[in-house]
């Protein structure tokens, strides 16, 4: 967690009001941090439904093994949620098998539940193994204090090298009710979700059915998580988790048990919106980000293949770091265009950077203007334009710059 805040973040933290049938509590339990929070006990009422997507890493964390496992358990329900920082628990081994039961334990048994109805994720150094034992009296003393209020401190406890806490809610009507959405996510650094996001946590007070919201999740991640890059690393402890309490059926809101349920429409809406706000605050949060930036391909031949080639042009170092030198190079766009083999024509390509077109029909615009251009380069958020002149596919990533703040920060992570 950094002491210096992203110039990008957020001017203020939205009000995050309470969610029916979920408590939050954090604490400092030593995990490697000192003189902070680092783990987070969230408890949910009974009948919680649970839905979660995660890293497509070959290497997962031991916490996205056990979440998996419990998913795949007929109608799954979630009790507790742990969440630590400092340490990702991941390539560990059997001892990291180990540490996920015990925390289940002992969790299960400071909430009353089984640990089966015990969801966990952890983010932080990968390879060092996680003492458990650190949890033991921490979580049943989290568990007394739970409270209904707490969405900033908890989204604090799960930083690591963020520079701020990243929440965000939504109200919307679902039949004769006001059902909340409350999420908190954390991510800075080894970030090209191929799923979700590196760890995030959305709440609902609307009754939807596990199933139902597993949809919701999967298809709301695409556009929203799934378009964003920091450095083009995809973490081993990608986890993105949603828990729906249903307790807004007591205030006449209707039981969803299909994500295509026409009830349900608004509340698609609100939910990806939470979504995407979470996923751009990530963005703006890069490691040493400077300036957010938004990459649009459009008149491609496909939606995918606009994806792949904004991607392309996203992790590319050499455009990050001429964002970061305010430099408009238009040469470095082309060169990522041309690398990400996808369908592409040079001589109808056409670049723009912050609306000012600089690149037409595959040479340098006739109008471009070296100081109009440099000084929308100055702003802090960039946007590219790319029109392929192909087709009908048109897609969106985010990103941010690449600065030596960068390296800094990973130059010394374990140290």
């Amino acid at each position: 967690m950094s002491s210096t805040v992203s110039p990008l973040a957020p001017t203020r933290f939205p009000e995050m009001p309470p969610i029916a049938g979920v408590r939050l509590a954090t604490a400092a339990a030593g995990i490697r941090y000192e003189g902070r929070t680092d783990v987070l006990l969230a408890v949910m009422d009974k009948g919680t439904a649970v839905a979660g997507v995660f890293t497509k890493s070959k290497c997962p964390s031991a916490p996205v093994e056990w979440c998996r496992a419990k998913l795949g358990r007929g109608t799954p329900v979630a009790r507790a949620l742990v969440v630590n920082s400092g340490n990702a628990n991941a390539f560990t081994g059997k001892t990291g098998r180990q540490s996920t039961a015990l925390t289940a334990s002992i969790a299960a048994k400071a909430v009353g539940c089984t640990p089966n109805e015990v969801y966990l994720a952890s983010t932080g150094v990968i390879g060092e193994p996680l003492d458990a034992s650190k949890f033991d009296g921490v979580l049943g003393t989290l568990a007394r204090q739970v409270a209904a209020g707490e969405w900033i401190g908890a989204a604090r406890a799960i930083m690591t090298t963020d520079t701020f806490p990243k929440v965000a809610t939504a109200t919307v009507k679902l039949g004769k009710a006001n059902v909340t959405i409350n999420g908190m996510a954390k991510g800075a650094g080894m970030i090209a979700p191929d799923m979700a996001t590196m760890l995030s946590f959305i709440f609902t007070d609307a009754p939807i059915t596990a199933g139902a919201l597993q949809s919701l999740l999967k298809g709301g991640v695409e556009d929203t998580f799934n378009a964003v890059t920091i450095d083009g690393d995809t973490s081993t402890s990608d986890t993105l988790l949603a828990f729906a309490t249903g307790a807004a059926a007591a205030q006449g809101a209707p039981k969803i048990s299909r994500a295509g349920d026409p009830r349900l429409k608004a509340f698609t809406k609100a939910f990806r919106a939470v979504l995407a706000d979470l996923a751009e605050q990530v963005a703006r949060d890069g490691e040493g980000a400077r300036k957010l930036v938004e990459i649009i391909v459009e008149g491609a031949t496909t939606k995918a293949s606009a994806r792949r080639i904004a991607m392309s042009v996203a992790n590319s170092p050499l455009v990050k770091t001429a964002i970061a030198g305010e430099d408009a190079n238009w040469g470095r766009v082309v060169m990522a265009v041309g690398k990400a083999g996808e369908p592409a024509n040079r001589d109808k390509l056409s670049i723009s950077f912050n609306g000012i077109r600089v690149a037409k029909s595959g040479a340098r615009d006739p109008s471009y203007n070296e100081t109009e251009v440099s000084n929308a380069m100055k702003s802090p958020k960039i946007q590219i334009k790319i029109a392929l002149g192909l087709g009908k596919g048109r897609d969106r990533v985010l990103t941010c710059d690449l600065t030596k703040e960068y390296v800094a920060i990973n130059g010394d992570y374990r140290s």
